[in-house]
């Protein structure tokens, strides 16, 4: 039975597949992050327009947080898939707090540097200066900040062991080296089932 993953690259014409499955990994991160943003942004006009009506940078902190506990859970089973550590959770918060902040700074200097606010600019001008700055600067450079913190402290992948007791390589033929490797797919599937321990 193909995977939902399989079953979406059988659609995706044929030279584009090649890159799509060498950079899944990114295509992932970038479709859990489109998911997030929608959700974000929904929760964050919600919050602007009900309770939190005068506190925008609150309210878009909010949604960033839950829009980042979603995030966190569809990266670590789907576009990373890591194992479970348990410095994992503690580094991830500490990223986040930090993408939290890069994402809010943007918005900030648009309400309280630039004064892009009533009654300096019209409701209108207002919301788009608050969009723009807010949901598109902001989530565009933290996600950036979080793709990069990810790999690297987040969902890294574990030390080698150190000290005497490490293994050592084994060697591997040149001519072994020198051949491409190929994988066979299974009749009828987009690509080759990808091992699940293997991002």
């Amino acid at each position: 039975m193909p995977s939902p993953t399989q079953r979406a690259l059988a659609r995706v014409p044929d030279r584009l597949r090649p890159f799509l499955v060498r950079h899944r990994r990114l295509v992932k991160f970038l479709l859990v992050g489109s998911g997030c943003f929608v959700l974000t942004t929904v929760i964050d006009f919600e919050l602007k327009f009900t309770v939190l009506e005068h506190k925008p940078v609150v309210a878009l902190t909010v949604a960033t947080v839950i829009g980042t506990v979603v995030s966190y859970v569809l990266n670590r089973r789907w576009a990373f898939r890591a194992a479970g550590r348990q410095r994992e959770a503690l580094m991830f918060v500490l990223v986040s707090a930090v993408a939290i902040v890069v994402n809010d700074v943007p918005l900030a200097l648009s309400r309280y540097v630039l004064d892009l606010r009533e009654p300096y600019v019209g409701p209108c001008g207002q919301e788009l200066a608050d969009f723009l700055s807010g949901m598109v600067v902001g989530t565009f450079v933290a996600m950036l900040f979080r793709y990069w913190a990810m790999r690297r402290w987040v969902f890294a992948p574990p030390a080698p062991p150190a000290g005497p007791g490490r293994a050592e390589p084994v060697p591997v033929p040149a001519r072994v080296l020198a051949e491409p490797a190929t994988v066979l797919a299974e009749p009828g599937y987009a690509a080759p089932e990808m091992p699940r321990d293997v991002p």
